[in-house]
């Protein structure tokens, strides 16, 4: 069975509700996979908007949360989760934060994917940086989900 990532909150390519972004409490959405691999030893969840600042003109990738280390039996996250799976790392975003960050941009409608990989190894970091998770990453990746969904700010 092929990994996937859903969420009750918002569908593939749906419209992410106002209380998983900054104009509501800024919770991080429940989210939820199925089949990780017996071969897996940790996931890693990155959650981004490639459109940032102007879906017309994108200078740069955003990245909102980062998080490591999760213990391959988990199966999902709670909305605005408080309590990470026993061994979860977490990175840091580009709020310089160690927490989500819901989506919040400046302008038009931008896509937040968030991209769930399978890992053959745990990784040994601290903090991590997106480029230094994905560097630390290379050559582990046995499969990966996407979910993407999409805000505007009115």
């Amino acid at each position: 069975m092929a990994l996937t990532l859903t969420s009750p909150a918002f569908s593939d390519q749906g419209a992410i509700p106002k209380r998983h972004t900054c104009q509501g409490p800024d919770l991080s959405p429940p989210l939820a996979w199925t089949g990780v691999s017996e071969a897996t030893k940790s996931l890693v969840l990155i959650v981004d908007d490639p459109d940032a600042p102007d879906p017309a003109a994108p200078k740069m990738t955003w990245v909102h949360w980062l998080l490591f280390n999760i213990p391959p039996q988990t199966q999902g996250l709670p909305e605005g989760v408080q309590r990470l799976p026993a061994g979860t790392q977490v990175g840091l975003n580009d709020f310089k934060t160690l927490r989500y960050g819901g989506p919040c941009p400046p302008i038009g409608r931008h896509r937040y994917f968030h991209t769930l990989y399978a890992l053959d190894t745990c990784l040994a970091l601290t903090h991590p940086s997106r480029d230094q998770l994905e560097a630390a990453m290379q050559g582990h990746i046995l499969e990966q989900a996407e979910l993407m969904g999409t805000y505007q700010k009115f």
